[in-house]
């Protein structure tokens, strides 16, 4: 058994970190081979560990997996063995204060990234923190509070020495770089990108944006703005893929704003013609709107609801987008009947992948944005906010139902396995050396196909 253990640490040490949202650079692409296809809790599984409430996806270092949790008024941050899944250590903050957000958006919804030692963990009611391997607290630097009518969202990433951030708000967004070594303010640059929600990737040094219909290029160095293509979806939820020098994503929008008056028939009790904070209670967005539209006085009108509903005007469309050095442009744009929301775009091997509520998967072909199938993955029908993972020729897709749907690689996808965990899931899966790590709404699930290397 020694010398099993020893192997299998060794096998972890080896892996390839998956350290951000996403993995690698966010495309959601590990290497290897090996990864289980038939998972739960008699089949492949190496270890499952309770873990608290919330929706923010692992991420690995060297030793370690991280996530974020919130209870009982703390924010917490998790550590667990990768070899073992034992919970290392946990740290609380106090949550000093409760933005208004989306149901899907949890306050602990925002993934850590980590170096491979340390990690950096940013929550949107308190700001950044950085914890080392043994979960001394390492800095922090509090930030807030943000104004967004559905939760700021977007993951930090580390670029060179620095942690970044982008926070897109009603107004005043920003992005800024703090050193990882002491959380100091490094730089912090004014966007002119209203309300955002997707996390950004690296390309050649240089963050890359997508959001309210911008996709921006800003040095990794002082944070200034090198680029700008307009012309996307307004909303955009999902964060882009970037393969080689093609950035893919895709946004929502509408031709006509949404009408105010089914708002107003429900919820206006006095027929006052306005919408009081006693009527729409803990609506997101009516909430903000009410704080930050017109007189910001809290009663939200027709006029103010206006100022909102215009924001979203725009396609509703799957983009590429070329990153050259003369500029970012676009290669191609898919709108027809385009409706999906929170998963990312996953771009593997020629083929996107587009999966929307119901277990609708839609794959295109990456060179032309052409549909080339577009079915649902029976057994697995319901709600989706997990992001697909890929690896060795495989598609991994977790489900807010708590089914984890394997498929087959290519554009003519196959269902190779519908497993079902019992639990939601809403954090997107990590791969690495081998195993897959999934995280539900009860536990943290480390399955491997290998099972001589089980300690």
């Amino acid at each position: 058994m020694r010398v099993a253990a020893g192997m299998l640490v060794v096998a972890v040490l080896l892996g390839e970190d998956w350290s951000r949202f996403r993995g690698p650079n966010g495309t959601g692409i590990a290497a290897g081979t090996g990864y289980p296809v038939d998972v739960g809790p008699a089949r492949n599984l190496r270890w499952r560990t309770p873990v608290r409430p919330g929706k923010s996806s692992p991420v690995l270092s060297r030793r370690h997996i991280f996530l974020t949790a919130a209870q009982e008024g703390k924010l917490y941050t998790q550590c667990f063995d990768r070899v073992t899944g034992k919970l290392a250590w946990e740290r609380a903050v106090e949550r000093p204060r409760r933005e208004i957000a989306n149901r899907l958006n949890h306050e602990a919804a925002i993934t850590p990234v980590t170096d491979g030692e340390n990690v950096y963990v940013f929550f949107k009611d308190y700001g950044l923190l950085s914890y080392d391997a043994t979960g001394k607290l390492r800095w922090k630097a509090p930030m807030g509070p943000f104004v967004n009518t559905q939760g700021v969202s977007a993951s930090p990433v580390i670029v060179d020495d620095s942690v970044v951030v982008v926070v897109d708000q009603w107004e005043h967004s920003f992005t800024a770089a703090y050193q990882m070594r002491d959380g100091e303010l490094k730089w912090k640059v004014a966007r002119e990108e209203g309300e955002g929600w997707a996390t950004p990737v690296v390309h050649r040094g240089q963050v890359v944006t997508a959001s309210r219909g911008l996709l921006g290029l800003h040095d990794g160095g002082d944070g200034k703005r090198v680029a700008t293509l307009p012309g996307l979806a307004m909303a955009i939820v999902s964060s882009p893929a970037l393969i080689g020098d093609t950035a893919y994503l895709f946004g929502y929008g509408v031709d006509t704003a949404a009408p105010f008056a089914p708002r107003l028939e429900k919820l206006d009790r006095d027929r006052d013609g306005r919408l009081t904070p006693q009527e729409y209670g803990a609506d997101p967005i009516l909430n903000n709107i009410g704080r930050n539209a017109g007189n910001r006085d809290g009663s939200v009108t027709e006029d103010e609801w206006k100022i909102f509903a215009d924001k979203v005007l725009g396609p509703n469309a799957l983009f590429a987008v070329k990153l050259d050095s003369g500029g970012p442009r676009e290669l191609w744009r898919y709108e027809k009947n385009f409706t999906s929301v929170v998963p990312s775009v996953l771009a593997y091997q020629g083929v996107l992948y587009v999966v929307r509520n119901g277990g609708i998967l839609t794959t295109h072909d990456s060179a032309s944005g052409a549909v080339v199938k577009a079915s649902r993955m029976a057994g697995a029908l319901g709600g989706y906010s997990s992001s697909p993972v890929a690896a060795d020729g495989k598609v991994w897709i977790g489900s807010e139902e708590g089914k984890v749907v394997v498929l087959k690689a290519g554009a003519e996808w196959e269902v190779l396995a519908v497993n079902d965990l019992g639990e939601g899931i809403y954090a997107t899966p990590a791969l690495s050396g081998g195993v897959l790590h999934v995280r539900t709404e009860e536990a943290l699930y480390a399955f491997a196909a290998d099972r001589k290397s089980v300690v």
